[in-house]
């Protein structure tokens, strides 16, 4: 039954652009917050770190697991895809506006901005948008290809 593992590989896709795209949803919310809810300063953006996932564990472990799970895989044995590491703060710095009567300027009169671009949270927000259609192609390919091997059958 190795479809099941290929519809594993493409659902660990499906869930890892949808973190990204509520990540970069997040980001654009925040674009204008100059205050923090802890009062840390402006809003520091955030960025998803991706890990590819073989799917393979320790030797040892795999033998010494006696219990199969679902679709013939060894209970608790990981399956192959991708999966989000962290969510990760952008260390780039602030960008500084001159409004002197902001309450959250400095004695400067400078108000720290979020580190947020736009134009680069759009073009993130479109290449997980290609991502997530790559993996709904996918998905559909696998659904042809098991209905094909259900006709063998006939």
């Amino acid at each position: 039954m190795a479809f099941v593992s290929t519809i594993d590989v493409v659902g660990s896709g499906f869930t890892a652009q949808q973190h990204r795209l509520d990540v970069i949803s997040e980001n654009i919310v925040n674009i204008n917050t100059t205050r923090t809810e802890n009062g840390d300063g402006p809003y520091r953006r955030k960025v998803v770190v991706f890990q590819a996932d073989n799917g393979t564990g320790r030797f040892r472990d795999v033998l010494s697991r006696t219990r199969y799970g679902w679709g013939g895989r060894l209970a608790g044995e990981t399956v192959a895809g991708v999966r989000v590491v962290e969510v990760a703060e952008d260390p780039s710095d602030f960008k500084l506006k001159y409004d002197p009567d902001d309450p959250d300027a400095n004695e400067d009169g400078y108000v720290e901005l979020p580190n947020v671009d736009l134009v680069k949270e759009i073009t993130d927000g479109m290449a997980a948008s290609q991502a997530f259609s790559a993996n709904i192609t996918a998905f559909n390919l696998l659904k042809s290809v098991i209905a094909k091997g259900m006709e063998i059958g006939k």
